[in-house]
């Protein structure tokens, strides 16, 4: 099975029809991954056994028409919690870790008859830009595997890059899911805040946090959302906001859609290759009969110092349940309660996982509280209101993903601040709670350019719509890697 000629539709359609069955399918996958896999590595855990078993069990029943996810093998981001299949958010803390429960998107994908063909690869607890901060393994970039794949949802995007999956998911605390779908050259969605129950989804930032999929085309990412999608009543902040099915408007048409394009998102610090990429996109959405307009989002150049207050204050309320007494690394040879404490932290968590509990635990202190969390929040405040004002009269906001293409394995890891400064274009729309795609739109130096869309909240059908109709009318989803190759 080659991923990258077929989609969920004709798959769906093949299964139905009998041309595949759903062993071979799998089993197909699995050869697959252990081949490509040796250069990208982008998987953490297989689940073989029970793949291969629900796939027979499948075979047995038949596929259902109506249900476009059944029998298709997928790959889940290691933070997403897995009854028997170990889960460890690409941590020391968690290296051992067997739920004994499944994350709800989980049980959702498991009621559409999905298979889980394995766990990915990314930063630990989901903290980093690169995947390099994972405790086991480095993931590379599909394209040039001398360069990183982004993160924290690294593994997750390079593995349906490289044609190992046909659709993963991922997590998106301020980028996770669209910075590394832009260096990897296909569709990542992060949903409306609580559009998707994150109970099971090991917590980073509670407020940010988000479930969504990674696909090479936007109507499989709109597929795959709608089988996620809903209200969970063992997760507080889940919407109950009705689903609608967002691959239903995808017909090609934005004739009329205004569409906002920040002159922030254009300015200083913005790839040459990246400006004329989206310039050229904008050029083709007017093409289209879309109406493109420059607005200001005049607070957005504060969003990374806020998200980093915000995120790692949550992150050190969030990491205090791994202390090595209930569960998770415990160090040998303590002679003391506070050791215990104090040397399965320090020898269980990385570098960037430190750094951050640090910053947060600074943040809320009794004495920096008013000058940091809260003028953090405060500030947040008017980014979301620079949004809602641009949304009173746009349907959609256009921007980059990303200020570059990739870069390389190494270069950054040592520079926290620059680090930090790649998620500057992804990060006010976890900060607002929005809906967010990154797609394909281009390349330089034979890697690929990532172009934002961000809907109102609740609003992914519009971003979903805008896709599609761009995707129509270009072939960048069309353009694959070669592995191991020269692109």
């Amino acid at each position: 099975m080659d991923y990258f000629k077929t989609d969920l539709v004709s798959l769906h359609e093949a299964l139905v029809n009998k041309q595949i069955g759903v062993e071979e399918l799998v089993k197909d996958t699995f050869a697959t991954i252990k081949e490509r896999d040796q250069k990208i590595e982008a998987f953490l855990a297989l689940n073989e056994e029970q793949a291969l078993q629900k796939a027979r069990k499948l075979d047995q029943t038949g596929i259902d028409p109506q249900n476009v996810l059944a029998g298709i093998p997928l790959g889940i981001k290691d933070n997403i919690v897995t009854e028997g299949l170990t889960t460890t958010a690409a941590s020391k803390m968690l290296a051992n870790f067997k739920p004994i429960y499944n994350a709800t998107v989980m049980d959702k994908l498991e009621a559409k008859d999905a298979i889980n063909v394995g766990k990915l690869n990314m930063d630990e607890f989901a903290m980093g830009g690169s995947t390099e901060n994972s405790a086991f393994k480095i993931t590379k970039n599909a394209w040039d595997q001398t360069k990183v794949p982004g993160g924290s949802s690294g593994g997750s995007a390079a593995a349906v890059a490289s044609g190992q999956v046909i659709a993963s998911l991922g997590s998106d605390t301020g980028g996770s899911i669209r910075q590394p779908a832009a260096y990897n050259g296909i569709v990542g969605v992060k949903p409306t805040y609580g559009r998707v129950s994150r109970y099971g989804l090991i917590a980073f930032g509670s407020s940010l946090d988000q479930i969504g999929p990674l696909t090479k085309n936007v109507k499989d990412n709109a597929l795959l959302l709608n089988a996620i999608a809903g209200h969970d009543s063992r997760d507080f902040t889940s919407s109950s906001q009705a689903v609608p099915d967002f691959a239903a408007g995808l017909d090609g048409e934005v004739k009329g859609m205004k569409i906002a394009v920040p002159k922030e998102y254009l300015g200083e610090g913005i790839a040459k290759e990246v400006k004329q990429a989206v310039k050229d996109a904008i050029a083709t959405f007017e093409k289209l009969g879309a109406i493109v307009e420059e607005v200001s989002l005049p607070h957005s150049k504060y969003g990374v110092p806020v998200y980093y207050i915000i995120a790692s204050s949550e992150a050190s309320s969030n990491l205090q349940r791994f202390d090595g007494i209930r569960y998770g690394y415990r160090a040998n040879d303590v002679k003391s309660l506070e050791e215990v404490y104090v040397r399965s932290r320090s020898e269980g968590f990385g570098d960037e996982v430190k750094r951050r509990i640090m910053l947060g635990t600074f943040s809320l202190s009794a004495g920096t509280y008013d000058a940091f969390f809260k003028k953090a929040a405060q500030v947040r405040t008017l980014i979301c209101q620079d949004f809602a004002n641009v949304f009173k009269d746009y349907d959609l906001i256009l921007g980059p993903t990303t200020t570059g293409v990739a870069f390389g394995i190494g270069e950054e890891i040592n520079d926290p601040i620059q680090m930090y400064m790649n998620d500057i274009l992804t990060i006010p729309v976890n900060l607002a709670g929005l809906p967010g795609m990154s797609l394909p739109c281009g390349f330089a130096n034979g890697l690929p350019i990532g172009l934002q869309l961000i809907a109102p909240q609740f609003m992914e059908s519009t971003m979903y719509k805008a896709g599609y109709a761009f995707e129509q009318a270009t072939d960048f989803h069309k353009q694959v890697p070669v592995i191991g190759g020269q692109n």
